[in-house]
């Protein structure tokens, strides 16, 4: 044989150590995306819950506003318009 057992053991050790090192790396990779991708989705949720609050705020606003008092008019009559009906073709 042109070389001996120890070398081909030591370098097959070698090779495993290095797989072993880069398994670990490629998992403690993983793991670090994983929670950055979910502390992403908790600040992404804070921020909707923020607008939603917002937004039911305003609806809130805009339902109990008494638009007589600020000053509009009702109106005498309605008149409903009719529309042809819309298709994709006209």
């Amino acid at each position: 044989m042109p070389f001996s057992m120890t070398t081909f053991c030591s370098g097959v050790a070698v090779v495993l150590m290095l797989s072993y090192v880069g398994l670990i790396a490629m998992v403690m990779s993983y793991a670090a995306l994983t929670i950055e991708f979910s502390q992403s989705v908790r600040n992404d949720e804070a921020v909707v819950a923020t607008l939603e609050s917002q937004y039911l705020a305003a609806v809130a606003r805009i339902t109990s506003t008494d638009y007589v008092r600020s000053g509009y008019t009702v109106p005498v009559t309605k008149i409903f318009v009719p529309a042809k009906a819309v298709t994709a073709l006209r």
